[in-house]
């Protein structure tokens, strides 16, 4: 009876909003071929992630995963910050 969790969903997206407490805004930009024009359309999300020690900077690339709801609309923490922002 030894069940295995997966593995938490991971995104990366760029940091768009620090200026809240232990949270950031990171856009995630998705690509996807149009089925009959083949064209390729390119959406963007925005996903509101758990920043505990408030590390991350507008600008940022950061990895984020899912985790269970913190508040009423946060479901993502930080894992790590892949490229820093400019300082600001």
């Amino acid at each position: 009876m030894n069940k295995k969790r997966k593995p938490a969903k991971t995104l990366v997206g760029t940091v768009t909003s620090g200026a809240m407490d232990k949270t950031i805004a990171v856009q995630s930009v998705t690509t996807k071929q149009h089925r009959l024009y083949r064209k390729y359309i390119r959406s963007t999300q925005t996903y509101k992630a758990h920043d505990e020690s408030n590390e991350a900077r507008v600008g940022a690339r950061v990895k984020i995963a899912a985790t269970r709801p913190l508040s009423k609309t946060k479901r993502w923490r930080l894992v790590e910050i892949l490229e820093q922002g400019p300082e600001g």
